[in-house]
């Protein structure tokens, strides 16, 4: 009796189990509200992460604006201490990846590529830098053309000797692993160097071209963040599941708004709107170029009747502010999605843990690497000016013409001018 009762207990139990397997439509019932679960704004401890977000973030704008203050050269060594940062999250992603491969020696010769890498891109962009900064010291002068003139020789001979370092540290067996990291760290200095080699021609133009362009990523960012946070219902893309449609959308007409409005006010200050030619720390003072010169929009007379102004004034560069603002908003935030499906590939959340809340430096500067490259080339193509300037020939004359051949230009130019006085 005892052993029919435990049998028909035990086969009403396993009925009961198999009444209440989940169906097929309970299981992905199931699955949406997890998937739901991942949003921001059913995250439980949402709050928590947003103080620690928000306290990092006041700390990074406040030492951001310190740099600002202090000017170009501050600003290009900020930059400089991003890339190493970069370039150290990345390179130690790739070591994480393969911590059973790890080979003697290849860590080392990664970072030897990447300050040659920095010798090369800087060097090219100091040449004319350094020239108009030395000009007063004649020795100073000679040995810095000395340096630019063969700076491409100096970069070459030390890309070849990590070439033949890499060449000469080859194992059998392990061929296809180091040609895969070999490539990996050109990938790498590629992406780290690019933005950054437009990053710092954007400071020299004018602070203005690097602040706007970086300030609408970080106002474009804040504000996907709290839409987000508040009402944020709709998954945005795969790659990365608390983006929300809600947040891109409200982060959009915040970026165009903010670009429209920090641009005029951004665009009155002469140290951030002069183009730096040295390498000399003082604030600078020039002519404004007609962009940031105030011009008036006059109201038409039916609309006096209720606005009270008959001319809003408006900076030219607000217009051109509207197109950053555009691809600071829609185009920008493709490269944090590369970003995260790059993670995704490697299974990290983060690229490192740098920052408190935000991850790590690069997790910071994905859109700002897209960002930079589009604001230069835009600045050059429909910005600045292609006509010649004095400014541009006398920078090519210090540039190109060694101190001889610049005593001899004086002397022709000299002689010209006599001659014209007299006749």
């Amino acid at each position: 009796m005892n052993r029919d009762s435990s049998s028909t207990d035990t086969s009403s139990n396993y009925l009961g189990r198999a009444r209440h397997r989940k169906r097929p439509s309970e299981v992905s019932l199931d699955s949406d509200k997890a998937n739901e679960s991942k949003l921001l704004v059913n995250d439980h401890n949402k709050y928590k992460s947003m103080l620690i977000r928000t306290y990092s973030s006041v700390w990074m704008i406040a030492g951001f604006s310190f740099i600002l203050y202090m000017g170009h050269l501050y600003i290009w060594a900020m930059i400089v201490v991003i890339q190493i940062f970069m370039a150290r999250e990345l390179f130690n992603l790739l070591r994480r990846a393969n911590e059973e491969r790890q080979l003697p020696g290849f860590r080392l010769l990664n970072w030897h590529f990447f300050f040659t890498a920095m010798l090369f891109t800087y060097g090219r962009f100091l040449s004319r830098q350094l020239v108009n900064t030395m000009t007063s010291d004649k020795l100073l002068f000679k040995l810095v053309s000395v340096l630019i003139k063969y700076q491409m020789f100096i970069c070459y001979f030390l890309y070849i000797a990590g070439f033949v370092w890499f060449i000469l540290t080859l194992k059998n067996k392990r061929y296809k692993y180091q040609f895969s990291q070999y490539a990996w760290t050109h990938m790498i200095l590629l992406m780290v160097f690019v933005q950054s080699a437009f990053t710092v021609a954007n400071i020299f133009e004018g602070i203005f071209w690097f602040l706007l362009p970086a300030s609408l990523i970080i106002i474009n960012d804040i504000a996907a963040y709290f839409f987000g946070f508040f009402f944020g219902r709709t998954p945005l893309i795969k790659l990365s599941p608390k983006k929300t449609w809600e947040g891109f959308i409200g982060a959009s007409v915040t970026t165009l708004f903010a670009a429209f409005v920090l641009s005029n006010i951004l665009g009155r200050f002469q140290w951030l709107t002069c183009p730096r030619k040295d390498l000399s720390t003082g604030w600078l003072h020039c002519d404004p170029d007609p962009l940031f010169k105030t011009e008036y929009f006059p109201v038409s007379s039916w609309m006096q009747r209720w606005f009270p102004l008959k001319e809003i004034p408006y900076l030219p560069v607000q217009f051109h502010a509207l197109a950053l603002g555009l691809f600071a908003s829609i185009i920008a935030p493709f490269g944090g999605f590369f970003a995260s499906g790059f993670k995704r590939a490697f299974k990290l959340k983060d690229f490192g843990d740098s920052i408190p809340g935000h991850g790590g430096i690069t997790d910071r500067m994905d859109c700002q690497m897209v960002m930079a490259v589009f604001a230069y080339i835009y600045h050059q193509s429909f910005v600045m000016s292609q006509s010649f300037s004095v400014e541009m020939i006398f920078d090519q004359i210090l540039r190109n013409l060694t101190f001889e051949e610049q005593h001899f230009l004086y002397e022709q130019l000299g002689n010209i001018l006599q001659g014209r006085q007299s006749s």
